[in-house]
């Protein structure tokens, strides 16, 4: 009864622990157990005595088994961590510790289990060691060490990294204060240990980009960090970190260089080549770009759009083709534009647009190539210009050709034919007859070469320089020359010219333009009214227009206006009409590079229009 009473007091200690205890007999029965013991693995109280520890947590692995057997020879271990499922299948980790529960004789009577919930524990150290892992993982794909200086030891500890880095061998012994002469003599040395000394003296910490030599020869470009550590306001070491960057830092400089060469060469092309966004600012331009749109560095054209470089029509289509080509993504090739520059400078441009798609195949901006043609399109229009002039030139030589061929042979034709009446004449009177028209054939042979030369010299004449010439002045000298012919005729001439009117014009030939359309304008009047010329002078664009007006009796321009101006052509049946005057005129004019034309209406009369160009 005692014995019970005492196995009773003590179960009633055992349960009353606050730590989680069992014990077990040498069958492994469970004979006591505190009540915490009880809760933590879920147990019933009256159902869980007399149990084996088999039959409580089923097999547990033959080495847990060998350490019970272990504990009941008095060989415990130290202990085991066992994971434990509860009903709810939540996982729990508990540590096991097993002692053998001896009696008052020192014999083993079974066994004493203590347990304690780890599950936090273990929790905190999967975490740990998942960081320390990934911690590694990102320090080899980073290429990042760290390393660490104990004051107290004077010991410097590099981390594996850290010793790849310098590329040591295994092994490597490193004195402290020989791990400033890995990094390269010079400034990168003076640095480190310029900013050694700030960390030691007031406590200073560093992030600076150096260069080291390895312990193998190579140099290579490594980020290091540090900083002091205190222990209660004591230094105790250094720590820090290093990283290779050798690789970043060349493709940087190979980036740059490439960059470089490739800046210089855009800048170099006589192209303009530039890049807009979306909203068509310049973000890129080169010199001749820069140039083209009147300025003098990049930086002030960058930002600015087209309305702020070009004239406001110019600008508007260059954005309707800009949205045109983001929207469908279709370049624009070799579109030809009239650039006007806010400085007023007209241009002829060839341009090229591309879209620059990114990789959700949206446009995020354009890059443009244009070349100014201005100079080719000036090189157009004068060839043209000369194939023109050319062209008139050949159509002049080869009526020329006609008429010297045609008059010549009329006249030659003419004498041939006289000399032989005057051969076979024997009639004096006759002879003398045939001898008066020869010299008349002879006086209008003269005059044909005349005319002819005169044609010549007006046309291979370059030597004759033109001068300006107050335009009213000349039509009052030519008036007054004409005064007894005007008076005989009883015409009248008036002048409207203003007298500001000046045009570049070689003097002798406006006298004889003007001279030859004032009588032109006497000789052809109407029977049935005296003849009124009028002179008018305006300026239209790049040439002065002479408007000379008369009321003649006018030409029938259906009939003859395309051969108005040719040589020898006469339509009136006036005595006096030769068919010279205009085709001169027109070849005078023309040898000033101006034109004329001609209105008419029969009966009315007839307006001649000069146009002096003033460019040339």
């Amino acid at each position: 009864m005692l014995k019970s009473a005492s196995q009773a007091h003590f179960g009633y200690l055992v349960d009353q622990l606050p730590q989680a205890i069992a014990f077990f007999n040498k069958q492994r029965k469970l004979i006591y157990a505190s009540s915490k013991w009880i809760s933590d693995f879920k147990f019933e109280r009256h159902d869980v005595f007399g149990k084996s520890i088999f039959q409580l947590f089923g097999k547990q692995g033959k080495n847990w088994d060998d350490a019970l057997k272990q504990c009941l020879q008095g060989n415990p271990e130290p202990r085991h961590i066992k994971r434990q499922f509860d009903d709810s299948k939540s996982e729990k980790w508990f540590e096991w510790t097993f002692k053998p529960w001896y009696d008052e004789k020192e014999n083993i009577k079974g066994i004493i289990i203590q347990t304690t919930n780890v599950t936090e524990q273990v929790a905190q150290q999967h975490h740990y060691d998942n960081l320390k892992m990934l911690l590694a993982e990102q320090s080899k794909l980073a290429k990042i060490g760290t390393w660490h200086y104990c004051a107290i030891q004077d010991k410097l500890t590099w981390c594996e990294m850290t010793a790849q880095i310098h590329e040591v061998p295994e092994g490597f012994t490193l004195e402290p204060d020989a791990a400033t002469n890995f990094f390269k003599q010079g400034y990168d040395r003076n640095t480190m240990a310029r900013l050694l000394e700030d960390a030691l003296k007031s406590g200073t910490p560093w992030n600076e980009k150096l260069k080291l030599i390895t312990h193998k020869g190579n140099e290579k470009w490594v980020i290091t960090t540090g900083k002091p550590v205190f222990k209660d306001d004591k230094f105790v070491g250094l720590a820090g970190s290093c990283q290779d960057i050798d690789f970043q830092v060349r493709e940087q400089v190979k980036s740059l260089e490439n960059e470089k060469l490739l800046r210089t060469l855009i800048d170099n092309l006589p192209q303009h080549i530039f890049i807009k966004n979306l909203q068509s600012q310049k973000i890129l331009a080169n010199k001749a770009e820069v140039e083209f749109c009147g300025f003098s560095d990049e930086s002030e054209l960058i930002g600015k759009s087209d309305f702020e470089i070009f004239d406001k029509e110019t600008a508007e289509q260059a954005r309707e083709d800009d949205l045109q080509i983001i929207k469908t993504l279709q370049p624009s090739i070799d579109k030809e534009y009239l650039n006007i520059c806010v400085n007023d400078k007209k241009s002829s441009i060839l341009t090229s647009k591309i879209p620059l798609v990114g990789d959700d195949g949206e446009a995020f901006g354009i890059v443009g190539i244009r070349m100014d043609i201005t100079h080719l399109k000036q090189k157009e229009a004068d060839l043209n210009s000369l194939i023109n002039v050319t062209s008139e030139q050949n159509k002049k030589l080869i009526n020329f050709a006609h008429i010297v061929s045609h008059n010549l042979r009329s006249h030659s034709a003419n004498f041939s034919m006289l000399l032989d009446f005057l051969v076979n004449e024997k009639n004096a009177e006759e002879r003398e007859n045939i001898i008066n028209m020869l010299v008349e054939a002879s006086d209008n042979l003269l005059e044909t070469l005349e005319n002819l030369n005169e044609v010549v010299k007006i046309n291979t004449n370059t030597s004759l320089v033109k001068k300006p010439v107050v335009l009213r002045e000349a039509a009052v000298k030519v008036k007054q020359n004409l005064s007894a012919f005007l008076q005989n005729n009883n015409a009248k001439v008036i002048n409207r010219i203003s007298d500001k009117i000046n045009v570049p014009v070689i003097p002798a030939y406006l006298e004889s333009i003007l001279m030859n359309l004032l009588t032109n304008g006497i000789k052809y009047k109407d029977p049935s009214r005296d003849p009124v010329i009028e002179l008018r002078a305006m300026k239209i664009q790049d040439n002065t227009v002479l408007s000379i007006s008369d009321n003649g009796i006018g030409i029938d321009m259906d009939k003859y206006g395309d051969k108005l101006f040719g040589m020898y052509k006469t339509f009136h049946n006036n005595p006096d009409a030769r068919g010279i005057g205009l085709y001169i005129t027109k070849n005078q004019i023309e040898a000033m590079q101006g034109k004329i034309s001609v209105t008419s209406e029969v009966g009315k009369g007839s307006t001649f229009n000069i146009y002096f160009n003033e460019n040339s």
